[in-house]
């Protein structure tokens, strides 16, 4: 390993103050900050950040009784139904590098009308509605979600626009990855991770990297209330660093386009999940998942960074090996093309039934009754 790896290697994770944005002559703080992050972490915390509080307790509240929903009603919009891979997963659906991970899921995405029409490209049908829980079960369930979508959705766009001033690049210099409002969706997870006896494997979700932009996941006190381990994440000379849920902030990770786009300016990190050991509560996590436009080819993009940039990615060192494996399609397919792949691959139930196709490029043999992404 170089010097200059062991020198820039981190063993904690960041914490950026959003509110320095608030003062002219804080501001340049916290873009140092944000490129150190961006460069040589690729995770970070985010403080004092606009969402509020009071919709983050509310949705905080509604998700153990939407786990307790009867299995009746959670499986009536269970992920099969939708070619948009939104909706109800059971435990133990998907697997990561071929072990099952511990965790039961509801995909659910930003509000959205299905863009697609025949003879267009068939990762257009990728985005659309969500599934929802009956209302009478859980009144006030999707209001108080779709509100929260919204305030992460706007924050995920400012923390884009930051981005570039980290980078050194001109205004606007991320805006082409983005489609407009009515064609754009970002997606995320509702998950509960639940307690594991000793013994047994305590894989929430295996070693893996984000495919897209950013990747935003709310620390309330009652969403991760156990003292146990969870988010973990592998730094640069291979070494699994805890990333423990800091009260009243996001943790905010890199995704492997935005590292593809940067030619590696932006670091993508390893990380997994340990599901709770000797816990008495689940561990339940709400990630959320910043998208780019369905048709951009990110090949086809050259961003002409100044060269103190390219200066402190090459000061930063070789990654050693991780446990994760790099998502391979990026170099020329489409942004939804390599989505719908790793949907399919995770999916492979839903692929069979929407997208049979292309399903059955990815799986030649047939469906062997799980999906593994990686």
């Amino acid at each position: 390993m170089s010097d200059s790896t062991v020198a820039s290697d981190f063993s904690s994770i960041p914490i950026l103050d959003y509110s320095l944005l608030d003062s002219p002559s804080h501001r340049p703080k916290f873009i140092a900050q944000l490129q150190h992050a961006l460069i040589n972490v690729g995770f970070l915390y985010l403080s004092n950040h606009p969402v509020s509080p009071a919709d983050i307790d509310s949705l905080t509240q509604y998700i153990p009784k939407l786990f307790a929903l009867p299995q009746e009603a959670k499986d009536n919009i269970r992920m099969a139904n939708s070619e948009h891979f939104l909706g109800y997963s059971r435990l133990g659906a998907e697997l990561t590098k071929g072990k099952v991970d511990q965790r039961e899921q509801f995909d659910i995405a930003t509000r959205h009308v299905c863009r697609w029409k025949e003879g267009e490209p068939e990762y257009y049908r990728l985005w659309g509605p969500s599934q929802w829980p009956d209302e009478d079960l859980i009144p006030g369930f999707r209001d108080t979600m779709e509100r929260y979508l919204d305030q992460i959705q706007n924050l995920s766009y400012k923390l884009s626009s930051l981005l570039v001033e980290a980078f050194g690049l001109p205004p606007n210099g991320l805006a082409h990855f983005y489609d407009t409002d009515e064609r754009m969706q970002h997606r995320s997870k509702i998950v509960r991770y639940p307690v594991v006896k000793e013994g047994d494997d305590d894989q929430g979700v295996g070693p893996h990297y984000d495919a897209g932009f950013l990747t935003f996941v709310a620390c309330p006190p009652l969403l991760q209330a156990s003292p146990h381990r969870g988010l973990q994440v592998q730094n640069l000379s291979g070494e699994w660093i805890d990333a423990p849920p800091i009260p009243g902030t996001f943790v905010v990770n890199i995704g492997k386009a935005l590292e593809f786009v940067t030619r590696g300016v932006a670091r993508a990190t390893s990380h997994r999940v340990i599901s709770p050991k000797g816990a008495t509560t689940p561990r339940y996590s709400v990630p959320f998942f910043q998208n780019i436009g369905l048709g951009v080819q990110l090949a086809n993009q050259v961003l002409d960074f100044p060269p103190e940039i390219l200066k402190l990615r090459n000061q930063r060192g070789k990654v050693a090996a991780t446990d994760s494996v790099n998502f391979s399609e990026f170099d020329k397919e489409p942004s939804g093309k390599v989505n719908l792949i790793g949907r399919i691959k995770s999916h492979p139930d839903v692929g069979e039934r929407h997208y049979p196709e292309l399903f059955k490029q990815i799986f030649p043999p047939g469906f062997t009754g799980k999906g593994s992404a990686y």
